[in-house]
């Protein structure tokens, strides 16, 4: 049998009306659970875990709410909750926390709200306090890398941040998966009343011109609070992603540092090498009539010291040289401009005088004539509009003395 069979047996939790479970852990086949819940096959595929699903989903049916949301998967009733593989999960902490919490909110029944909304708010706890309870974790986390890092980096402090960056992303992901899904739920007046479960039952069912404002806000608290914990979620991970560039750029000045530590090394070794050039001359038996100079060692090891010294001095110049051009030459002020532009910046600079001129001009000429409730003669729509050829004439000049 595959995963999509209608036989495939399912474990789950049943919660009376009074809050008490009824099964713990019981097994049920898809065909049953369809049947008995008034529900289709591809409806259980949202809370079946054996199922990949990662995306947050809050379904509205006609027979209950499914909720497939982090480590919940439930099926929402107007006197149930159907708890779908809620013992023997990753985290069996956080499920009997839930579970308990779950119990004592449906069994006390002090708020004035129906069965399916106190159960659904009770789910939305849950999921807001695994959220908070994450978020504190990697908040944590962070905030001890980040100071580490200050102190000194290695190999292993970038693989933990490459690490909580995986994992902030994936957060992230999450978080925005469960806001989307309660948005398209308070959006949506027709799955809202679909939720109205004990007024369906008492046959008073709820339309989309019906007053929902008891789910829209229970609804919209928590997709406020989610917001909440996205925006926090998103400066702790925008703080990795400037700590990892700031990173990077430390590497980037520490190679740079080393490569002209190697160039300079390379020049003092090409002077030295220019130098040893006598010695290597000298050093053949050939003669050169100053064996017997008494002063020809010291001229020639005078010399091959000066062009040592000039080779590394120039090469050191001319290295200092270069990388003042490398950080320089792309915002270089020396560089003068090119003349096309000019041109064409003179020339919009004219025509942008001309037009300005002749709108004054004619500002005055109606000003005076016949005013007109439009500040502008382009915002008037019998005003005659520019002719592009004016633009083109050279404005008049009213004489001295006029």
């Amino acid at each position: 049998m595959t995963q999509l069979s209608p036989n495939i047996l399912l474990r789950c939790t049943i919660l009376d009306s009074h809050g008490s479970i009824k099964t713990i852990s019981g097994l049920f086949r898809k065909s049953d659970l369809c049947s008995r819940h008034g529900l289709e096959p591809r409806d259980l595929r949202k809370i079946d875990s054996r199922v990949p699903n990662l995306v947050p989903t809050i379904l509205a049916r006609r027979s209950g709410i499914l909720i497939n949301v982090l480590h919940i998967r439930a099926m929402v009733k107007s006197d149930a909750v159907l708890l779908f593989d809620s013992y023997g999960a990753a985290d069996s902490r956080v499920h009997s926390a839930f579970v308990q919490n779950l119990e004592h909110n449906l069994c006390l029944n002090t708020s004035s709200l129906p069965y399916e909304f106190r159960a659904l708010e009770s789910i939305l706890a849950s999921v807001l306090e695994a959220l908070r309870s994450e978020l504190g974790w990697l908040r944590l986390v962070v905030d001890d890398l980040l100071e580490a890092l200050e102190d000194d980096i290695d190999r292993e402090k970038l693989r933990m941040l490459l690490q909580i960056s995986k994992k902030l992303n994936g957060f992230l992901s999450r978080s925005r998966g469960i806001k989307l899904a309660v948005t398209e739920v308070v959006e949506s007046d027709e799955d809202m009343a679909l939720m109205y479960l004990t007024d369906a039952k008492l046959g008073n069912p709820r339309d989309e011109q019906s007053n929902l404002e008891e789910l829209e806000l229970l609804l919209e608290s928590f997709e406020k609070q989610v917001e909440e914990v996205l925006a926090e979620i998103e400066q702790i991970y925008a703080n990795v992603n400037n700590t990892q560039e700031i990173v990077e750029l430390i590497l980037d000045s520490n190679r740079n540092r080393l490569l002209a530590l190697d160039l300079r090394t390379s020049i003092v070794t090409l002077g030295v090498s220019t130098s040893t050039l006598f010695v290597g001359l000298f050093g053949m038996n050939l003669t050169s009539h100053l064996e017997e100079d008494p002063y020809a060692f010291y001229i020639l090891s005078g010399i091959a010291y000066v062009m040592a010294i000039a080779v590394v001095v120039a090469g050191l110049r001319r290295l200092s040289k270069l990388r003042r051009i490398g950080l320089s030459s792309s915002a270089s002020f020396d560089n003068k401009p090119d003349e096309h532009h000019i041109s064409h910046a003179r020339a919009w600079w004219w025509r942008e005088n001309q037009f300005r001129v002749i709108r004054r001009e004619r500002n005055s000429a109606m000003k005076y004539t016949h005013p007109s409730p439009y500040p502008y003669p382009e915002h008037n729509p019998n005003a005659t509009p520019l002719d592009p050829a004016e633009l083109n004439t050279e404005p008049k000049r009213e004489k001295k003395g006029k």
